[in-house]
């Protein structure tokens, strides 16, 4: 029961939080499916296409079983068929396209199918089962197990195009392998997310954190997506119209969802609900799918009360699916939306200390947080001063939920190229800050500076997310999909 009970309350909160704070919805992961083998067997063994076909539906089956729109476009047996599939496939605008391979078939069927659709192609080879019957096979019956011998083709001419091969082989309903299929999956989602993302940057530049600082070329240029410059005077025209009531059922709203804190003064808690309604309106307005904002402001005037008052409702908006990280952090935002994407959360982190006695990082930020990663109700704690930033207000607090979590960073290098860094280690329990922050205690397994030396040399900046769960291999996939250097501490 000890090792159940926290998964089903961390279970029960999700679902409560889903509730009060319905997820965005976005286009779906779309995968391209098209299975094939070499048409000069149909006639000669007349009984293997139809078996052949057989495994194909099986696999439509399984991958409509995941989070995905699967855009099916049947059986290819010559080099014409594998033409009109990549022409249907290219209309399609797939995330990922999963190539079957049944039997033995020529490169040539396949190759424009990669080409000619500019998406990343998944090819996999399932066998029927785990071994043939040798005694009562013939040759027929062994053709449906040979397909493996296509993979080094097909890899060899893809390389020879310059295209990345990536294959999965095994048999049919080998779970391992569906496992690593799924995987491929889940990069994809990734992939999807990217592509179509408006990432929202408002106010400016944290002054002196050159890390921070992003090539906005970068991210149209390596994903798809789309950056849309923002004002603090847009969210002003908009929370100037929150009307009395919307505060009220906004305050509402966060006396379910959060634990207040004595602390918390009421002229700061209405004006960050007042905020909360604006920043809606905002991201719904300029349909984006993460915000990082910053804006330092001065001796109390609107624009510094519009940056204090931001955590309550970037916290809320991140737990709906639309990530927000303060100090103008778009990179740490997207990787947020990397961990979200994969199903583990992603929380707006950095270092706070070491622990050499315990062997521990801890680590956390102020500002927006990521609810579902919290192992107990998140706490609504007023804060008089915000360290070194201008303003006060309310801050969100909680500790993260014991157990496996994964860092993602995104690093730009010297020439420009986006990277993902990424590290997986396990929250423990242990004593924690109260000022106001989300925290943790992360065990890497070794010593936490030599920790701190790799993490730093990868060229990660000093923010980044969060997520829980083991998720390092769907990085590296995902890394893979779009076509960026991957990094592991």
């Amino acid at each position: 029961m000890a090792t159940t009970e926290p998964t089903t309350l961390a279970a029960d909160r999700a679902a409560a939080l889903r509730d009060l704070l319905p997820p965005v919805t976005r286009r779906r992961t779309r995968v391209g499916l098209v299975a094939g083998g070499l048409g000069t067997y149909w006639p000669q063994f007349p009984g293997l296409l139809p078996q052949l076909k057989e495994s194909a539906a099986y696999v439509t089956e399984r991958l409509q079983q995941l989070d995905a729109e699967v855009v099916d476009v049947g059986f290819v047996s010559d080099a014409q068929d594998g033409a009109a599939a990549a022409e249907q496939l290219r209309r399609a605008d797939c995330d990922l396209i999963v190539l079957f391979l049944t039997t033995y078939l020529t490169s040539s069927m396949v190759l424009p199918i990669a080409q000619r659709s500019h998406t990343p192609v998944l090819v996999i080879d399932l066998q029927p089962s785990e071994r043939m019957d040798h005694p009562s096979f013939d040759t027929g019956a062994w053709l449906a197990y040979c397909a493996q011998c296509s993979v080094p083709e097909v890899g060899n001419v893809f390389r020879r195009a310059g295209i990345p091969f990536r294959s999965v082989s095994g048999w049919l309903r080998q779970e391992s392998a569906w496992r690593r299929i799924e995987q491929w999956v889940r990069a994809a989602h990734v992939r999807a997310a990217l592509r179509h993302a408006r990432h929202g940057l408002m106010g400016h530049l944290y002054p002196g954190m050159l890390d921070v600082s992003t090539d906005l070329t970068l991210l149209p240029a390596t994903f798809g997506s789309h950056v849309e410059v923002l004002e603090f005077d847009d969210l002003r025209h908009r929370v100037e119209r929150v009307t009395e009531a919307e505060t009220r059922e906004r305050m509402a709203l966060a006396r379910k969802v959060f634990t207040l804190d004595d602390s918390v003064v009421d002229e700061d808690f209405a004006w960050g609900a007042t905020v909360s309604v604006g920043l809606d309106r905002l991201v719904e307005e300029f349909g984006l799918d993460t915000l990082a904002y910053y804006h330092r402001g001065l001796d109390g005037e609107l624009h510094e009360r519009l940056g204090a008052g931001m955590i309550l409702g970037a916290s809320l908006l991140t737990a709906r699916g639309v990530p927000a990280a303060g100090e103008y952090e778009l990179r740490t935002s997207l990787a947020q939306l990397v961990s979200q994407s994969v199903g583990g959360g992603g929380s707006f982190t950095e270092i706070q200390a070491l622990n050499f006695e315990d062997g521990v990082v801890e680590m956390g930020h102020d500002g927006p947080a990521h609810l579902a990663v919290s192992a107990r109700d998140p706490l609504l704690r007023g804060l008089g001063v915000y360290h070194g930033k201008r303003g006060w207000g309310v801050s969100v607090e909680f500790d993260v939920q014991p157990g496996p979590v994964t860092l993602l960073g995104v690093g730009q290098d010297a020439d420009g190229s986006l990277s993902f860094i990424a590290s997986e280690g396990t929250v423990v329990p242990g004593p924690l800050l109260e000022i106001g922050n989300t925290t943790s205690r992360v065990d890497f397994g070794r010593d936490p500076g030599e920790w701190v030396d790799e993490w730093s040399a990868t060229g990660v900046g000093h923010h980044w997310s969060l997520a829980l769960g083991r998720h390092a291999a769907d990085f590296r996939a995902a890394a893979s999909l779009l076509g960026i250097d991957y990094r592991e501490v």
